[in-house]
């Protein structure tokens, strides 16, 4: 059992406990506001935790009851280019498997590759490309945890993807399904990354996710994926881009997917 996990169930007993895991990606950490009979924690008092310094990253972990189910919600993350090491990446999400979720539900803020999904829109996330550079599972493998070698052919799970479609349809909330590439900034791409990242099959790109999705699957965990798109990617629109734009931007995807995880949390798979 991770420290993390270990230390919120000698303070806070079952009550500490979950079903399913949330991350909530740049400006949509809103959610876990709605969390009732919450336990927060901020992540600086959880061992082994790397403390997000990006705004829009809350950096807390929130346990609770929400839409009826038990949740561990990790309102905002820390990145490769915060020089985060990779390892340090996987921590949340073996906390929250340790605490009991065996279901991973995982938010970004993205930018869209399709001028059909624009901001404002959301994206399930049916597969990804990692071109971080980095792997949460480099290093000594741990047994006890998952094996060495992962498939990932059924990273995101097709049912709990069938379902997050169906509860879209359910509260009117457009959702669209793509591919996420994964990029380690914080430079944003240029143009001409974007038309190489088009012909690799990219539907839309960030800067997270993936390396918390490895390692979700490494423990065992069912995993959904959103991307809330904040801006149309560079060369796709005369708008600037900026993490200040991605925020507000936000704002718009913040709302819809709060409506479709509320939806989706009391039948998720």
């Amino acid at each position: 059992m991770s420290d993390a996990a270990a230390l919120l169930l000698a303070r806070h007993g079952d009550a500490a406990r979950a079903d399913v895991a949330l991350i909530l990606g740049s400006g949509l950490g809103a959610l876990a506001d709605a969390v009732q009979d919450a336990i927060i924690t901020p992540y600086a008092e959880l061992p082994g935790f790397p403390v997000a310094t990006v705004s829009g990253h809350a950096g807390r972990l929130v346990i609770g009851l929400l839409a009826g189910r038990r949740v561990a919600v990790l309102q905002g993350r820390a990145h490769v280019y915060e020089g985060t090491p990779p390892e340090q990446l996987a921590v949340g999400v073996r906390t929250a498997a340790a605490l009991g979720a065996r279901t991973l539900l995982a938010t970004n803020a993205a930018g869209s590759l399709r001028a059909e999904v624009p901001p404002g829109h959301l994206m399930a996330i049916a597969d990804h490309i990692n071109l971080l550079g980095i792997n949460p599972l480099t290093g000594p493998n741990d047994e006890a945890i998952g094996p060495r070698f992962v498939g990932l052919g059924d990273a995101y799970d097709a049912e709990i993807r069938a379902h997050l479609h169906a509860s879209a349809a359910a509260a009117g909330v457009p959702l669209a399904e793509g591919v996420y590439l994964a990029v380690a900034g914080p430079s944003f791409e240029t143009p001409a990354e974007i038309r190489a990242f088009r012909t690799l099959g990219a539907d839309a790109v960030g800067m997270s996710t993936v390396p918390e999705v490895i390692a979700a699957r490494h423990a065992g965990l069912r995993v959904g994926a959103i991307s809330a798109i904040t801006n149309l990617a560079e060369g796709m629109s005369d708008v600037p881009l900026s993490h200040e734009q991605t925020l507000t931007s936000a704002v718009d995807g913040a709302r819809a997917l709060q409506i479709l995880l509320t939806t989706a949390l009391p039948e998720l798979p």
